[in-house]
């Protein structure tokens, strides 16, 4: 017991922080591989433990034991011994059921009953009698599961999936079309199912990565992007070649899964978040690997080629011509013999996919993300069919080692106008927010910012388009919405870039999977309902490496629902780290007293 120490560890399963204690930060960084920060107010930051924190990070190879000794380190009293029991009993779950490889079984073909066809199969064992039991008797296995013999495989990569004996002795079978579907299930059930079939190669394809870029510049990986990459490839034996990684916005992720194909050497689809985006892999591909345009296809609502490597985006994966009809372009994952599949920006993987990833998971797959939240709660199949978490770098420790830029994070509270006031008063909730996103004050505050910041390169963000056009004329600025062409949003994205433009206003279009490096400042003036996902990637618009520090301001309406939802939002940015400072200002002239670096108090 020490009274000095940060945490708090309540019966429960909540971790309350102490932000003003000695070791909080060392503290707050031990706790990001196992924990979910849910509350984040000034004094207690408050985690709680899940099943699912304690599963990513069993997978990523932190072990109950490494958790149990993170909370004796740093706790302030004694540590409730139902916490250790539980984290030690959850925790160990992850691995009591297998997936592991059957042999193919003749039957008669429904067709032409004279002849016989193979049916694949797979075993589910345990070694424990216990579970074995409690999977037979429930729904979900006597729907997807039969009782059986255990057999060995006939083919010879088959034969290195190690089965102990007890296992052989807990036997179900599975057909091998319910591989998602029976790890989903059983996740919701409370027992995650570890992957040991082997995975197809898929075709044969020379990808390289170049040690020079066609730039000229070096191409030298990082340690982490190498880590990163070799945590979802392995060796390529059972268990391998599937994950998450969680890395930040100018970390590298797109390099990381570049490493990924360099490694593996096959066919390859990316998924990713809009036509932009696309354009931005194939350059960065045809920049660092050997690869050129004619071995990279688009397939987009602009483009419908495929090619070894092609890049897709979810949107063209989830139209269909008619509301409850099928989805023609899921024909895509089946197109061509894929040893490799990207989920870019894996949080935002639309549920309708969710279903083509049940069905291909014989497919090497990797998730790249900033934040495994999810705003719908489908962690848990981002889990069970992309993969757990195979490796995280906390965004600080990346900050204080220069591999993204150093950001201060600054919420502006403004009193709302008069004129709204009673508008306000009697509104619905989701009107409140608009009405307090779209505060006629905010306009004047962004200009001074923007005036006053004359050397930054700077993006104003926001929700509503009226109130982002009307930014766009009084600034004198491009403006990127969805409505944008493609090809013109490519050209102010490449002008931002280049100089030739200092300020831009965008919307949530630019949320993901862009890559804007010299941004040096972001003024989000509205967003959706305390998204820490959306948070999470608009301040990783402004952590390229650079040399000056970047800011990341929000401007949120005083006394109003948009202060509770901007509270929410700060969950992210404080569970990584990251000081926000919160400010009161009554009109823009005292925005330079910030922009100096002054401490204001709110009243």
């Amino acid at each position: 017991m020490d009274y000095s120490n940060p945490l708090i560890v309540q019966s429960d399963r909540t971790l309350l922080l102490d932000v003003h204690a000695p070791r909080a930060t060392e503290c707050r960084n031990a706790l990001i591989p196992f924990a979910e920060l849910e509350r984040s107010p000034e004094h207690l930051h408050t985690y709680r433990l899940t099943p699912l924190s304690l599963w990513n990070a069993n997978a990523a190879g932190f072990s109950p034991d490494d958790a149990v000794k993170v909370l004796h380190e740093f706790a302030r009293y004694d540590v409730p011994q139902n916490i250790e029991m539980w984290i030690k009993e959850t925790a160990g779950r992850f691995g009591k059921l297998r997936l592991v490889p059957a042999p193919w079984i003749e039957i008669p073909d429904p067709k032409k009953p004279a002849e016989k066809i193979k049916e694949e199969y797979l075993y589910l064992v345990t070694e424990s009698i216990p579970v074995f039991k409690e999977i037979g008797a429930s729904l979900v296995g006597k729907k997807y599961l039969t009782l059986c013999e255990y057999e060995e495989p006939q083919d010879e990569l088959m034969k290195k999936t190690l089965v102990s004996e007890e296992e052989k002795s807990h036997c179900f079978r599975l057909n091998l079309t319910d591989r998602g579907t029976i790890k989903q299930e059983l996740l919701r059930m409370g027992w995650p199912v570890k992957d040991d079939v082997p995975l197809i190669d898929g075709e044969p394809l020379e990808i390289n990565l170049r040690q020079k870029t066609l730039g000229g510049r070096d191409f030298v990986l990082r340690q982490y992007q190498k880590e990163a990459a070799q945590a979802i490839v392995g060796d390529k034996g059972p268990g391998t070649g599937f994950g998450t990684i969680v890395l930040p916005c100018g970390a590298g992720k797109t390099i990381v899964g570049m490493t990924v194909m360099d490694l593996l050497k096959t066919s390859t689809l990316i998924i990713t978040t809009n036509i932009s985006a696309v354009h931005q892999w194939i350059d960065e591909l045809i920049d660092k690997t050997n690869l050129t345009r004619d071995d990279i296809a688009e397939y987009t609502g602009e483009n419908k080629t495929i090619k070894p490597v092609t890049v897709a985006t979810y949107q063209i994966l989830t139209w269909r011509p008619e509301k409850d009809g099928p989805y023609p372009h899921f024909s895509l994952f089946r197109k061509r013999n894929w040893g490799l599949i990207v989920y870019d920006e894996v949080h935002t993987l639309p549920a309708p996919v969710f279903r083509v990833a049940a069905e291909i998971q014989a497919v090497r797959r990797v998730g790249l993300t900033a934040t495994l939240v999810r705003e719908d709660g489908c962690e848990g199949h981002v889990f069970s069919l992309v993969g757990p978490k195979r490796y995280d770098v906390p965004w600080k420790d990346l900050e204080s080692t220069g591999f993204i830029a150093t950001a201060e994070c600054i919420e502006v509270r403004i009193d709302l106008g008069e004129e709204k006031e009673i508008e306000y008063a009697v509104a619905d909730l989701r009107k409140k927010h608009r009405i307090a996103s779209e505060n006629p004050k905010k306009p004047e505050f962004v200009k001074t910012l923007v005036e006053k910041s004359p050397d930054d390169k700077i993006l104003v963000i926001g929700q509503y388009l009226s109130q982002l056009d009307e930014l766009s004329k009084m600034l004198g600025c491009p403006i990127i919405t969805g409505k944008t062409p493609n090809e013109e949003r490519d050209k102010i994205y490449a002008d931002f870039r280049s100089g030739a433009i200092r300020v831009l206003v965008v919307s949530k279009v630019a949320n993901f999977a862009i890559d804007l490096p010299d941004a040096s400042m972001a003024i989000q003036v509205s967003g959706t309902f305390g998204s820490r996902q959306e948070e999470a990637q608009r301040l990783g618009r402004i952590l390229r490496p650079k040399e000056r520090k970047s800011r990341f301001f929000t401007l949120i309406t005083r006394n109003t629902v948009e202060e509770e939802f901007g509270s929410n939002r700060q969950k992210f940015l404080a569970e990584q780290g990251y000081q926000y400072r919160l400010i009161r200002c009554n009109n823009p002239s005292e925005l330079g007293e910030v922009l100096d670096g002054e401490q204001l108090c709110l009243n």
